[in-house]
């Protein structure tokens, strides 16, 4: 199952019993994946960011599998203050942050490695080359097996993977990006701090490089494609935006599946991984169903050009 779980809100509104319940149900539908951060869900008053990673840990050690699983996390978007709900106290990604960030995460995540370890966001104010060595040491140590970017500029991708063949490093060989079906208006940007979204350059480059794969998050839009009560965000609103709905429920009705679902198994017709958060188990079976969706040569040509 190309699909990672995304796993947000476990641990805080997601408790243990459906938290283990859900993972539990992933892992036995066939899917591996699962996708969390050292900062999950900072943003919500009186969380501290440990929650989504220790629920991940406690289910690892219980259930006994994570050489059946492919853990994703990350490091940078943490806050340094105490109680700041924002990313202005970023943690940042300085190699004495990298390397005590892993620490914490495998505490933490309850195992000893970690699939692919994240920058988280981008931070400027260090070099490349200082973040990039910090995960090369990481991954000699064994503590990582690889390392991807999230949230960074196409340009900023390019040059990290050039630094690092320059210098012999483990390269960035995964990036993580907001991106679904319906496309943003031009020079338009998500209202959430620190999200970026997917680019043509981005996706041209991911074209050319076959040992990159893209993750992409917020691939359902908070539920907007199937949910009257959750609207689609502000920088879809363009014409654009109706034709490709319409094409979209056109085809969801034909193949007798969710809107939610068609989305999904176009993604992963171009190789992409979507990353689903889910919080139910209903939820869960939706995605799941979007990993046996086959779009033939003509639904995928009628979603790409839907005027």
């Amino acid at each position: 199952m190309n699909i990672a779980l995304g796993t947000i809100p476990f641990g805080t509104t997601v408790g243990t019993r459906e938290t283990f319940a859900i993972l539990d149900r992933f892992l036995d539908a066939g899917g591996t994946m699962i996708d969390t951060a050292n900062n999950y869900p900072f943003w919500v008053e009186g969380r501290s960011g440990d929650e989504s990673e220790e629920a991940i840990g406690a289910w690892l050690a219980a259930r006994g599998v994570r050489d059946r699983v492919f853990v994703s996390t990350k490091v940078g978007a943490r806050p340094t203050v105490p109680g700041d709900l924002t990313l202005d106290s970023a943690e940042g990604l300085s190699a004495a942050t990298v390397a005590q960030g892993v620490e914490g995460s495998l505490r933490r995540l309850r195992t000893d490695y970690i699939d692919v370890y994240w920058s988280h966001i981008e931070d400027r104010s260090v070099p490349l080359e200082e973040t990039l060595g910090a995960f090369d040491q990481l991954a000699k140590a064994g503590k990582v097996r690889a390392v991807g970017a999230s949230n960074m500029a196409a340009w900023r991708l390019e040059r990290a993977r050039n630094v690092s063949a320059a210098h012999g490093w483990t390269p960035y060989t995964y990036i993580q990006l907001r991106h679904t079906y319906l496309r943003p208006r031009p020079g338009t940007r998500p209202a959430e701090a620190g999200h970026r979204l997917v680019s043509d350059d981005l996706l041209d480059y991911l074209a050319a490089e076959p040992d990159l794969t893209l993750w992409a998050y917020n691939t359902l839009m908070f539920g907007a494609y199937t949910r009257p009560d959750r609207p689609i965000a502000e920088i879809y609103d363009h014409p654009g935006t109706a034709r490709r709905l319409a094409v979209l429920h056109e085809v969801a009705g034909e193949l007798g599946a969710t809107a939610n679902q068609v989305v999904l198994a176009w993604l992963m017709a171009d190789g992409i991984v979507p990353i689903v958060g889910v919080s139910t188990m209903e939820q869960l079976e939706e995605a799941i169903g979007a990993a046996d969706l086959k779009l033939d040569a003509d639904l995928r040509a009628r979603l790409d050009d839907p005027s």
